[in-house]
């Protein structure tokens, strides 16, 4: 049996990006629905690094003594280790509050998701979108399937935040045409670590030929490891993570080192991925794409997480300056909206992230940049312009005395 449904926003993919959104949507008295294909807690290909600015935002959304209560681990830098084992360090102080947080995406987002059903959102979990509901060349809902019955559910503004799937997208001809000759070049392997050798209080990033990881402490005394690597690379070592741990990873001497010995307590997780930087935010009229869905931002740069909680916050707003006429017809002038509020907020650190990858995929040219950043004021500039505004000390909520 179908049954139909409307609502002002649908939000597809409830990671960061899609509950913050519901949670302010929520806040300003629209009725949302927020679809994820899994069932929460669950775990999520991440870097697990959560830099402080992000405690102003978890304040908004009223998350912030339940992130504390995880249990997550104190991060009070990033080093940066080139292969040859230079290296360059940024303490999360220069980027406001005393810390970042290390935190699983388990506790993070199912946090996020108990937060949004507390605020009103009707959370639909384990519910895979099989198709777009169109009319005119225009977006109204989406249909749903679960494991026992099929729905339909209809609003004037439908929103993908899917992460880089971007699934809703794929159901749009327009998505089939140009994905059609992407080759996917790189791929990312994410599992959690135990007796490994890093300092548990420092979030430690290698380079390596063709790609780049990432290790630091999460919660429960383990450690996420997340890493990239060439497809070539998995091809010659058979999709193998531990192989490519040990050949690859391992070509960076300080990884080599603080992974020796470590012991692997979860499943490996992967995802292929085909592009980094900016999406299209408007793949079609009545949809926008927020977080990963509208722009990859390299994991290196520590701000993954503050983009996802900044965007969902960004779309919010954008939508509840249109409330009065969330219609068909003027989605035209919501849509305009978003790129410009979205370009002003977003575009500078995407182009010097863009920068900054040819470094964390070239050992020479990361040798190179490690060399030109010693200097305490060039690494700061780097650290902000891949960031926001700075923050007022009101806004921090360090996660230590």
């Amino acid at each position: 049996m179908t049954t139909i449904n409307k609502f002002d926003v649908i939000i597809a993919g409830a990671g960061p990006a899609g509950s913050s959104a519901a949670i302010h949507l929520a806040a300003h008295g629209l009725s949302i629905l927020l679809v994820d294909q899994k069932k929460f807690p669950r775990p999520k290909l991440c870097g697990e690094f959560i830099s402080p600015e992000c405690w102003q935002h978890f304040s908004r959304l009223g998350v912030a003594d339940r992130m504390i209560a995880s249990g997550g681990s104190t991060l009070k830098q990033t080093i940066f280790y080139s292969r040859a084992g230079n290296s360059v360090r940024v303490p999360s102080e220069w980027i406001g509050g005393n810390a970042a947080l290390g935190l699983s995406r388990a506790e993070m987002d199912n946090n996020l998701v108990e937060r949004a059903r507390e605020c009103g959102v009707s959370v639909l979990e384990e519910a895979r979108v099989a198709g777009l509901l169109e009319s005119n060349n225009t977006v109204q809902g989406i249909s749903v399937k679960t494991s026992n019955s099929e729905h339909e559910y209809f609003a004037p503004v439908t929103i993908d935040a899917t992460g880089r799937s971007r699934a809703l997208s794929r159901h749009l001809n327009s998505f089939k045409a140009r994905q059609g000759n992407q080759r996917r070049r790189l791929v990312a392997f994410k599992a959690h670590l135990r007796n490994n050798k890093a300092d548990t209080t420092t979030c430690e990033i290698y380079s390596y030929p063709g790609g780049y990881g990432g290790l630091n402490a999460v919660e429960a005394g383990v450690s996420n490891l997340c890493f990239i690597v060439s497809a070539r690379d998995v091809r010659r070592y058979n999709s193998d993570p531990k192989e490519l741990m040990r050949y690859v990873v391992s070509k960076n001497r300080r990884a080599a080192h603080s992974l020796e010995g470590s012991e692997v307590v979860t499943p490996w997780l992967s995802v292929s991925i085909e592009s980094f930087g900016k999406q299209a935010l408007v793949p079609a009229d009545g949809l926008l794409n927020i977080g990963d869905a509208a722009a990859f931002i390299d994991p290196f740069t520590g701000s993954g997480m503050l983009m996802a909680l900044e965007n969902g916050e960004l779309v919010a707003e954008t939508i509840c300056r249109s409330r009065q006429q969330l219609e068909p017809e003027s989605f035209a002038t919501l849509a305009s909206d978003y790129r410009q509020c979205y370009a002003e907020r977003f575009e500078t650190r995407l182009r010097v992230s863009k920068w900054l990858r040819r470094a964390a995929f070239v050992p020479l040219f990361a040798e190179a940049v490690i060399f030109i950043v010693g200097n305490d004021r060039v690494r700061k500039w780097l650290t902000r312009a891949t960031r926001g505004a700075s923050l007022r000390p009101e806004d921090i909520h360090p996660i230590e005395s």
